[in-house]
Order: structure tokens, then C-alpha cells, then sequence
């Protein structure tokens, strides 16, 4: 038999110390905006909301800017993201009057899937200890993911002992045997590794790289919602990604390469206009559902050429609406599909929360109700102090879901037998760029 081959995983950072304050820096990349947010965590009492979380979160600086070289989520023009990253991050050090060395980052593209890895060890005596459960762990990341494929994040979502499931905390338990279902979230190689170079071209070091949705879910989920059972979808410009809780636990991510910039161009082809006036006119009377009134109201359609001949036109806002609908029913039906497919539809089906640019559009909750049935509604970040005004919506629910991830970082599990894409790898910057580019090639 063929020993296993190492496995690559994203950075991984260490978890905070629960009374231990810290400063930050996040970095979100889509495909129509970065987001730089540098926040100081400061431990906290346990409250009756935000159970889960050890600390609060005090943004100190906030900076954001049109994305280039970015598509589907993935980098592809190094120079062109290169730049806009700095920008980003200028501006936010330049508020918060300090600087960061290193971020915590975002990862929607690169097709994100998710495993389940099942294993189960002998109890050597009848108590489970400690080392047990690290036994338990290491047997079940024995796995081996798809060629090209790269570790996200590994979460034990539950244990069981004799055969009993459902445990989130077997430590003292009695026993014989002891199992544990961990799920692994992988991406594409090729897009963490282009990422990991484009942002350390910036000079600055990448802590941990997380799934969008899953930063997404840690921002905008109540408690409550996180037992019960809840879908997440993020609606973001380049993709659509999906992440589903259930008690307590992230057990399911998903995406697709379709977003909010295919309604868009849809409009510009549909209207014939350009690119940047498809997207006001979307984000300005853009909805998913069809009223009266709508075929009485009349918008301005300005021409895709500068030509003085060609002058702009009028149309009813019914028009654009229609235009905007089939794409966003094709995307929400295709995540319901994909969801059903999973197996992870039926519980947290029946809890649906929006995330994302497109979460913006009028009408959206009602579609998706529509479409996947269960109450539906928009998701925006939760315990986040000092967020400015237009940063509280569903458009910043990854950001603000990256400052929050620091606190759970300590739930992850890897296998001491890996090969780690990390900045630490080697002391230089080229020579860290250099082993990643001899390690893809």
C-alpha cells in the first residue's frame, strides 16, 4: 500500500487566550470590494447573548476599496489585486493610527467543499481523558482529500461513545470506545496558494485563511439559530457560498462561482448599457419581485457609448426587474439542489439567513422563502462595537466574521503529519515565495 502524501493546509493561527487581550488586522477579498478591519478583543463575562464568545470586539480602523484582479473570488491579476489590498489596508491602518504585520483572511473562491472523516480508538481506561480525545482527533485526520485541494479548516462536530452520538463534550464520560465525526472544508490549491503570494507581496503575514461563509456565520448567527440549525448563504459579487450550523457547529460549506456581478452584466447586456451604470441602476431600484407601480415608474438608462447621437433612454422599472429576477431564482435554485444533494437541507433548511451585496436586493427574503421554504432574513454583524453606520449591513458580514474567528481558532484539529502553506515557513519573504512556487510546480 502507498503511504499517504502530506497534506497542504492554509495558515492556521493560534487560538486566543481566553483573558488575554490582542489587536487584529482582517482582510476580506471579493470580487467587487476589500474590506481591511483592525480591531482590538478584549476579554468579556459571559453574557446571555453571544454565549459563545470570549471577548468583545472594538474596531479601531476600517478601510475599503473597489477590487480588481480578483474573479470568482480568485486572484487573477496579481498586480491589479496587489494594489487595491494596499489601499485597503492603508486606509484602515491610517484610522486606526497603527499598523499590522499580518491578517486573517477570507477565502470564497476555489470552489470550497466539505468531508466528513469518521474514527473511532479504544478508551484505555474507563474515564475519558484528555489524551483520548487527541488520540480520537489524530485517527480521524488520517484522511486523504483530492488531488489539488487544500485544508481549510477542521472541526470536530461531535463525538460518540459506545456507539451513543451527539456528544459535544465527552471529557470524564464512561465508556469503552470512543469515535468523532470531523469535517474538513477544502478549496483549490492553486487559488489559496495565488492568494497566500499576492498577500504577502504586500509584505504582510497571512495568521489563518478562512472559509467566507463560515466567517459569515460567526458574525451574523444568534445562538440560538447555531443549536437549532440554520443555512447561511453569502450573496457576494463573484460567488455565492452557503454555510450550514447545526448545534453549534459548522457542518456543511458550499459554492458557486455566480454572484451578484452576473446580475449585472445581465442588466448591461439586457439594457445595453454600461457595466458601471448597470450596477447603480441595480443597487439603486434593483429587487427580485414585480409590483404595479414598478410598470408606472420610468428610470434612465444612459447609452454604452459617449456618442452624443446616441441619447439615454427611459424604461420602466418593471423592465429591470424582470431582467434581474431569472438569474437570482437560477442561483437560489441551484443551492437549493445542492443543498438537498448534501443532505443538509431538511433541519437547517427551515432557518435561512442572507448575507452578501445581493442580500440588499428588494424582495431577496421573500424569493429564497419562496424557493427553499423556512423563515428567512437578512443577516447583519452581531456584538461588533464601534462598526461604523455603513458598515453594519449584510455587505460586511465576512469582515466583521473574520474578527470574530481568533476566538474559536482553538477548535481546530490537524494532524502533526502535514505540509503547512504559512508565512513561517522560512525567515524571507522570497524564499518563502520561492518554496510555494517550487512546492506547485
Amino acid at each position: 500500500m502507498r503511504p499517504r502524501a502530506p497534506f497542504e493546509i492554509a495558515p492556521k493561527m493560534r487560538p486566543l487566550a481566553p483573558r488575554r487581550s490582542g489587536v487584529v488586522g482582517v482582510l476580506e477579498i471579493g470580487t467587487s470590494k476589500i474590506v481591511c478591519m483592525i480591531a482590538r478583543l478584549k476579554p468579556r463575562d459571559a453574557t446571555t447573548s453571544l454565549r459563545r464568545r470570549t471577548h468583545s470586539v472594538d474596531v479601531l480602523g476600517i478601510g475599503h476599496t473597489s477590487s480588481h484582479g480578483i474573479k470568482g473570488g480568485a486572484v487573477i491579476d496579481m498586480e491589479r489585486a496587489e494594489h487595491a489590498i494596499r489601499r485597503a489596508v492603508d486606509a484602515a491602518e491610517r484610522m486606526a493610527g497603527a499598523q499590522i504585520a499580518s491578517v486573517v483572511v477570507s477565502m470564497a473562491g476555489g470552489r470550497l467543499a466539505s468531508d466528513h472523516f469518521v474514527a473511532e480508538v479504544d478508551l484505555p481506561e474507563p474515564a475519558v481523558a484528555e489524551g483520548d480525545i487527541r488520540r480520537v482527533l489524530d485517527a480521524a485526520s488520517t484522511f486523504a482529500i483530492g488531488e489539488g485541494r487544500t485544508i481549510l479548516h477542521a472541526l470536530p462536530v461531535g463525538y460518540a461513545i459506545d456507539g451513543v452520538s451527539g456528544i459535544g463534550e465527552p471529557r470524564g464520560m464512561l465508556g469503552r470506545r470512543l469515535g468523532v465525526d470531523l469535517h474538513v472544508m477544502t478549496a483549490e490549491a492553486a487559488a489559496v496558494r495565488n492568494l497566500l503570494l499576492c498577500i504577502e507581496r504586500c509584505h504582510l503575514g497571512v495568521e489563518a485563511m478562512v472559509a467566507a461563509p463560515y466567517a459569515a456565520a460567526l458574525s451574523t448567527l444568534a445562538d440560538d439559530e447555531t443549536e437549532l440549525g440554520v443555512t447561511l448563504i453569502d450573496f457576494g459579487a463573484g460567488t455565492t457560498t452557503v454555510a450550514v450550523v447545526e448545534n453549534g457547529h459548522c457542518v456543511h460549506v458550499d459554492g458557486i462561482a455566480v454572484g451578484g456581478q452576473h446580475v449585472t452584466n445581465d442588466v448591461a447586456r439586457g439594457l445595453s448599457t454600461r457595466l458601471a451604470d448597470a450596477e447603480r441602476l441595480k443597487s439603486l431600484h434593483g429587487g427580485v419581485t414585480v409590483v404595479g407601480a414598478d410598470d408606472r415608474e420610468m428610470l434612465t438608462v444612459p447609452p454604452i457609448a459617449d456618442d452624443h447621437h446616441d441619447l439615454p433612454r427611459a424604461i420602466p422599472k418593471s423592465r429591470l426587474l424582470k431582467i434581474i429576477r431569472p438569474r437570482v431564482e437560477e442561483i437560489t435554485e441551484l443551492l437549493r439542489d445542492r443543498l438537498i444533494t448534501s443532505g443538509h437541507a431538511a433541519g437547517a433548511g427551515r432557518r435561512i439567513v442572507l448575507t452578501g451585496g445581493a442580500a440588499q436586493l428588494t424582495g431577496l427574503a421573500d424569493m429564497v422563502a419562496s424557493v427553499m421554504g423556512g423563515q428567512v432574513r437578512i443577516g447583519r454583524p452581531l456584538g461588533i462595537s464601534r462598526l461604523p453606520e455603513a458598515a453594519r449591513g449584510a455587505p460586511f458580514a465576512v469582515a466583521t466574521g473574520l474578527l470574530v474567528y481568533p476566538q474559536v481558532a482553538g477548535l481546530e484539529h490537524f494532524e502533526a503529519r502535514r505540509r503547512r502553506l504559512s508565512h513561517g515557513e522560512s525567515d524571507g519573504y522570497f524564499s518563502r515565495v520561492g518554496h510555494w512556487l517550487r512546492e506547485a510546480f
